[in-house]
């Protein structure tokens, strides 16, 4: 039987529900997963090349690219799974080309990939990428035609944004944990500027953008179609609401450590550990209790209101450009975490 899968990721909202099936293939099987992104080689442009000399903050922005974020918020599903995992990327431009070496050097046995044709193979009309890799590769594949094998495409693209969006705090809170011991084991401060960019990202983006949309959007509906889980969703509803003490007490402890390196790490090792632990048990309650629920209860018109607010933040309340800013936001912190952290989890 199969013992380690490839699984190629790339920023679009399929890669969520791969990444979903793929680790639940993987823990079937007791496989490991190693996942991969190919990124194009952005320093070799014409562009690039300008940009190094006029905006050298830009242009490192740029070659760090999405790679790190994509495969982080993969690691969140394995790790939550207990699934064995390794990311790998590489510069590319030739995707599948990348991923058949890939799968190659790293001794895969079988690749999983995503078709992105609606159709599906039964329509012949898979990607691209999709296609050359199944024409090349001398290992087996197995292609999840995903689009085309889900009758209610609004549902589960909805729950893929959710999904995502909780991948994303889960690995900022992860990457915020591992600096933190990573100072208390190397007695050396932090940037501080990475915190208070990770704080920035806490408070504006799940704080006031995710967390009040489950509230308006997600919650009420799941009420209205059944009461099952009514105590569930109060105590959901008073962990946001507490959240913004959290929030704040993490902001002043990283005031206090910048201030006082030398007494000031005790109190902000404690506000990181309060702050990680709250998010996941609030997300242990939203992706093992609420989602499964809701993909039970709700009905389209349901999941098609939901997803429309959460992908166009479609309530007057909400600011309409904030997603591309926080995806931004979110990629240049990951990037900013140190390689060497990311490689060792608290929580393999």
């Amino acid at each position: 039987m199969y013992r380690h899968l490839l699984v190629p990721l790339d920023v679009s909202t399929l890669a969520t529900e791969l990444v979903r099936q793929s680790v639940d293939l993987a823990k079937s099987l007791g496989a490991k997963v190693t996942f991969f992104h190919a990124e194009t080689d952005y320093g070799s442009t014409g562009v690039a090349a300008l940009e190094r000399v006029m905006w050298p903050s830009l242009f490192n922005d740029q070659v760090a690219g999405d790679a790190r974020a994509v495969l982080a918020k993969a690691a969140v599903v394995a790790r939550e799974a207990g699934v064995e995992h390794d990311l790998l990327t590489v510069a590319s431009d030739r995707p599948h080309e990348a991923i058949l070496g890939a799968a190659e050097a790293r001794g895969c046995d079988l690749i999983v990939i995503a078709s992105h044709g609606r159709r599906g193979l039964r329509g012949l009309m898979l990607g691209s990428q999709t296609q050359n890799v199944l024409q090349q590769a001398s290992l087996p594949v197995l292609v999840l035609a995903l689009e085309s094998n889900m009758a209610e495409w609004e549902r589960i693209e909805a729950l893929a944004i959710l999904r995502d969006e909780h991948r994303s705090l889960a690995a900022v809170a992860h990457g915020l944990e591992l600096l933190a011991r990573e100072a208390g084991t190397q007695g050396q401060a932090p940037r501080f500027d990475l915190l208070r960019a990770i704080v920035h990202y806490i408070r504006a983006f799940p704080e006031a953008q995710h967390h009040p949309k489950e509230d308006a959007y997600l919650f009420p509906r799941l009420r209205a179609r059944t009461p099952e889980f009514n105590d569930t969703l109060a105590e959901l509803e008073r962990q946001h609401r507490a959240g913004g003490k959290l929030v704040d007490d993490l902001e002043q402890s990283i005031d206090r450590y910048e201030a006082d390196p030398a007494s000031g790490f005790a109190q902000f090792a404690d506000a990181v550990a309060r702050f990680v632990a709250s998010q996941e048990q609030h997300m242990r309650l939203e992706t093992r209790v609420i989602l499964p629920a809701a993909y039970r209860h709700l009905t389209s018109d349901d999941w098609s209101d939901i997803g429309r607010a959460f992908a166009e933040n479609g309530d007057p309340r909400f600011r309409a450009d904030t997603r591309e800013e926080f995806r931004e936001l979110f990629v240049r912190i990951l990037n900013l975490v140190p390689e060497q952290s990311r490689a060792n989890p608290l929580h393999p």
